[in-house]
């Protein structure tokens, strides 16, 4: 049972009456006898929830950023009309609209309602609850009563590197000696022949096609394809920390219309996890190299395997890596370095570029990865790529007050880590990829790009 407004309005009404009342006692009485026997009247003739049916249908994936439409059919099979009001509980991060809905369904039909998920994080998100309040005909009680019809909509990574995309598949072309107004990479898979030109390695001349045609021919070389591409995300505490600006749009709590929804929140919103802007920085990573022609694998790793893809086709593998991704979140302890290469080597039998998303954060490389990754650089091609956090750049060129003064000589000798530590990883013959959350995405690709055009891969 629920009491409405109205109930309390009567009553406030009543109290008025006796304080006004020659006898107080019994208009106290009278008023009373009158609201329990409305509240009674408005119990048994109100709709019963109980045998209420409901079903979901819609949207099952969503990419963050977007919005999602899942529709519920609420069915009476009751003798009596159900009139009031419906509230559907899910999570606050799935900002659904509208989170109260008015109802009103007669006897033996179905009603349709459609709500609206616009995400505000990645991950699974299930609905919760649903509340039904079949309101009488005076308006001052109501029976309530809660129903589950499970229903899950997966927020995926946004993609928002996708723009860097077909740029980089320009300068891809170019290495590859598509674009008819380019040269050939300097790949070591042979391509084909042509005639010398001046300019040319001589080292590249080709004696016996030359001895055939009487003519000077030089090979021309192209980047290795069918290369294989391991892409391991490190999801430990470090990857956690929340950096850059948030690209997707917050959201706040708000008190009205008989529950709570959420609205756009307008104070500045914390940035994406390190995480986040990773998995970004991936994507366009395995877009790249797929389009490349190579096969890439993917591995999230803290203490345990979180996901695993291998194998996935061209087509398949943006489909396969964001489903593997959503689900994942940052685990807030340390991540074990010497399991994490142990699963890389297990699953990489021969030579192949890995590529290893985490924190260039020089307490946690120290006493984690520093010490394993000789086994790890002597078999294949690392590649260490960190987020950096703008804010410490930011605070590293503020001299405005003495208290500004020592933040930026905190904020100095963060970066001096980064630089030692990325040092240390370049003597070991690891390649390292620094850069702040919007630029991590195109300078991962770079690098990969640099690594092909180079013949390294």
């Amino acid at each position: 049972m629920a009491l409405t407004g109205r109930a309390g309005l009567v009553a406030a009404v009543g109290i008025v009456a006796v304080l006004l009342a020659p006898r107080p006692g019994a208009a106290l009485a009278g008023v009373c006898l009158l609201l329990a026997a409305g509240i009674l009247i408005d119990l048994v003739f109100a709709g019963a929830v109980r045998p209420l049916r409901l079903h979901r249908s819609g949207d099952t994936l969503v990419r963050l950023g977007q919005e999602a439409t899942v529709e519920l059919v609420v069915e009476n099979p009751g003798g009596r009309r159900v009139r009031g009001l419906l509230r559907d509980a899910w999570p606050p991060s799935a900002n659904v609209h509208p989170r109260v809905a008015k109802l009103d369904v007669p006897a033996g039909e179905r009603r349709k309602l459609v709500v609206t998920l616009a995400p505000t994080r990645r991950g699974d998100r299930s609905s919760v609850a649903i509340t039904v309040r079949s309101v009488g005909p005076l308006g001052l009680a109501a029976r309530q009563g809660n129903h589950q019809a499970p229903w899950t909509v997966r927020v995926l990574p946004p993609f928002l590197s996708r723009k860097h995309l077909p740029s980089r598949l320009a300068r891809l072309r170019e290495l590859d000696g598509q674009h008819p107004a380019l040269v050939r990479g300097q790949g070591t898979e042979f391509d084909s022949l042509r005639e010398y030109v001046v300019g040319d390695d001589v080292r590249s001349i080709d004696w016996r096609a030359t001895a055939r045609r009487h003519d000077v021919v030089v090979r021309t070389w192209r980047p290795e394809r069918d290369r294989r591409v391991l892409i391991v995300l490190d999801t430990g505490r470090t990857s956690a920390g929340r950096v850059g600006a948030a690209p997707i749009p917050m959201a706040g709590a708000e008190a009205g219309g008989g529950g709570l929804f959420l609205r756009p929140d307008p104070r500045p919103a914390p940035g994406w996890p390190r995480l986040d802007w990773s998995m970004d920085a991936a994507l366009l990573l395995a877009a790249l190299a797929a389009r490349a022609g190579d096969q890439v694998d993917f591995l999230a790793y803290d203490r345990a395997v979180r996901a695993w893809v291998s194998g996935a086709s061209r087509t398949e593998l943006l489909s396969s890596l964001v489903n593997v991704m959503a689900p994942i979140e940052a685990e807030l302890i340390e991540a074990d370095s010497q399991g994490m290469v142990a699963a890389i080597l297990s699953r990489a039998k021969r030579r192949c570029l890995v590529v290893l998303l985490t924190d260039l954060n020089p307490a946690a490389l120290d006493e984690g990865l520093m010490p394993v990754l000789p086994q790890l650089s002597s078999r294949h091609l690392v590649l260490v790529a960190g987020v950096s956090d703008p804010s410490v750049a930011a605070m590293a060129g503020r001299r405005g007050s003495v208290d500004e003064v020592y933040d930026a000589a905190a904020a100095e000798q963060a970066q001096l880590g980064r630089r030692r530590i990325t040092a240390r990883l370049r003597r070991h013959g690891v390649e390292v990829v620094d850069a702040p959350p919007e630029d991590i995405a195109p300078a991962l690709a770079d690098a990969y790009l640099a690594l092909k055009a180079a013949g390294r891969l």
